[in-house]
């Protein structure tokens, strides 16, 4: 959809098949030699919480009830903490880390545009499947960093998201409308393509699309398979 996610040589194919489950550890194995330098790395993850806050943040302004406003503004205060502890991380490492996060804005911003849902129900459901698809990519892939940076990184984008709200918050809604189940259960099927274009954006590609794929396939069927197990946690069929 978005050129800059785009990679020619290398197909984007959303595994049809069920989801199987392997260890976190092997899929970081499968990840280490196609995790990108650090710099983009930290760039793009703080740029992503960025976004994440930005869709909490429009997901607050949105909200139906002064409740749900306030129940919403922990999770987009821990998206900013995490963004902003991500780019101090950068910052050890660059002069200003806006020139490393300014050339993935575009895209992600476009993707953001995509992802945002019609109404507060779409964008709630969003900004849940989305941001943890995200997070969970970006922890394996922090398994290549040198250094120490590596997992500290994975402990900044694992840190608490305080996102559970949201499946309370949207079970109250569907229980109170017999439709909106159906809707989102679309929605959050339609979400998952977009979101691994940007996930597969962060790759550091070999040249060898048959072992590039060999790694990143099991590593894109448990992102699938953790979605999955989110669609449930929110009564959504996936």
């Amino acid at each position: 959809m978005f050129d800059v996610f785009k990679r020619p040589a290398v197909r984007l194919e959303v595994p049809r098949l069920k989801p199987r489950r392997a260890p976190d550890q092997a899929l970081r194995v499968n990840l280490a030699e196609l995790t990108p330098e650090l710099v983009p790395y930290l760039g793009q993850a703080a740029y992503i919480q960025l976004a994440i806050f930005e869709a909490l943040a429009r997901a607050l302004m949105l909200a139906p009830s002064v409740g749900a406003k306030e129940a919403l503004g922990p999770a987009s205060g821990l998206a900013l903490e995490k963004h902003e502890r991500l780019v101090a991380e950068l910052r050890r490492l660059v002069d200003d880390p806006a020139v490393v996060m300014a050339p993935f804005a575009p895209a992600i911003d476009a993707y953001a545009a995509v992802v945002r849902g019609v109404d507060w129900y779409e964008s709630l459901t969003s900004v849940y499947l989305t941001a943890g698809i995200l997070d969970d990519f970006f922890i394996l892939l922090a398994a290549g960093l040198a250094g120490d940076v590596g997992p500290k990184a994975a402990r900044i984008v694992d840190s608490a998201t305080g996102r559970e709200i949201i499946e309370t918050l949207l079970a109250d809604a569907i229980a109170e409308d017999d439709t909106l189940g159906s809707r989102l259960a679309l929605w959050g099927r339609r979400l998952v393509g977009d979101t691994l274009l940007v996930a597969r954006s962060a790759i550091h590609h070999s040249g060898n699309v048959r072992t590039d794929e060999q790694r990143i396939e099991p590593v894109f069927t448990e992102l699938i398979a953790k979605h999955s197990r989110r669609m449930d946690g929110l009564g959504l069929t996936a």
